[in-house]
């Protein structure tokens, strides 16, 4: 656990007789690796998808991306060494190792995708796949780009989203030539900047928090994510995260990795989750929803009734082969419900949600 019953309202706190059977959750982590195992590509890469409606119900068209199987790989990071999730998780490793170029950066895009060449390098990116990758025992240039994210950041202390040029003068090489590479398509470059370039989003704020821990250099971020959850802007605090539970999600993930600083967020987030709570157990509008908000509730120790009644549900709502529907993670502009998403990654969140309460509330006494 991470959180003590000081910590939060006791009122969260669940009661034995109410956990979901052990044998049930064994049985849904299981088919939903297996479906992981059965759609993962053989370079270790997942299906996504670009939908312009959030139930992506509308035309999808398949996008290559190494963001989205680093946060696949990311959710199925607690079940590492488990005869199921462990081939899933060396393919992704391997993946990840041959996507990662000089200096210890990721594109959002694979190396096959047009837009590689045009989209600059970005820090959501670089946090993820840093996690997973030493988590999984890796060695990365892990101090090389931990300064490059802190000589990325605004005036105001906050990281900027992209790697490109900023009004601020540093000495990071790596900076640098990240900076400068959009030069080889100045038109686009130029496009981008104007629309993109001063970005500072909190959720990948959260992303970077998590990967950095509570050093003092992260203070400004902490500060303004308990400014934005104690004002309730966290529907409008980032250009791709639109979704408040992602935001909660993110948040959760630097608070369980030891950024207790975070402490005014928990029950203000764990309050705002519930109060979603339907009848049959759906936390927001979506099974999606669902899942990012067991894993948060988890992430900050809370263990309500509600919590039980959401594992049913996710459980209840599995596919027959193993799977859960689709829904857009993230999106391309806050104006236009774009963005991207795929069953494979709604099943990771799932798998995840559920091998946490399994690992995490089974034990609760």
């Amino acid at each position: 656990m991470n959180s003590s019953k000081s910590d939060v309202n006791s009122n969260f706190f669940l009661q034995p007789d109410e956990i979901v059977h052990p044998d049930a959750t064994e049985a849904a982590i299981n088919r939903g690796l297996d479906y992981l195992s059965q759609h993962q590509y053989p370079n270790g890469e997942f299906c996504c998808y670009i939908s312009p409606d959030d139930p992506m119900q509308g035309p999808c068209t398949v996008d290559s991306t190494v963001f989205i199987t680093s946060v696949i790989g990311s959710c199925l990071l607690p079940l590492s060494k488990t005869t199921a999730a462990e081939p899933i998780l060396s393919r992704v490793t391997d993946y990840l190792r041959y996507q990662m170029v000089g200096g210890g950066v990721w594109n959002f895009f694979s190396t096959v995708h047009p837009m590689r060449r045009i989209l600059p390098y970005d820090g959501d990116s670089l946090s993820f796949a840093s996690n997973f990758l030493l988590e999984r025992g890796v060695q990365i240039p892990e101090r090389n780009n931990k300064q490059l994210l802190l000589d990325n950041r605004a005036r105001n202390g906050l990281f900027y989203t992209w790697f490109v040029l900023h009004p601020k003068l540093h000495t990071n090489r790596t900076l640098w030539r990240l900076s400068l590479r959009g030069l080889r398509t100045p038109v686009a470059y130029f496009l981008f900047m104007i629309r993109n370039a001063g970005h500072i989003d909190l959720g990948v704020n959260a992303s970077v928090l998590s990967y950095l821990g509570d050093i003092p250099e992260v203070a400004p971020v902490i500060n303004e994510v308990i400014r934005v959850i104690a004002s309730n802007e966290e529907d409008d605090c980032d250009e791709w995260y639109r979704n408040p539970f992602a935001i909660y999600y993110l948040i959760s993930r630097a608070y369980n990795r030891g950024v207790k600083k975070l402490q005014p967020v928990v029950s203000p987030i764990i309050e705002r989750i519930l109060a979603t709570a339907s009848a049959d157990g759906q936390l927001g509008k979506s099974i999606f929803y669902t899942a990012l908000g067991v894993t948060t509730l988890i992430n900050f120790g809370c263990k309500s009734k509600e919590l039980h009644q959401a594992i049913s549900f996710l459980i209840k709502h599995q596919g027959k082969h193993g799977e859960w529907p689709r829904w857009l993670f993230f999106y391309i502009n806050p104006t236009i419900a774009y963005g991207w998403g795929s069953e494979e990654l709604t099943t990771a969140f799932c798998v995840e949600a559920i091998a946490r309460y399994k690992l995490d509330c089974s034990h609760t006494n």
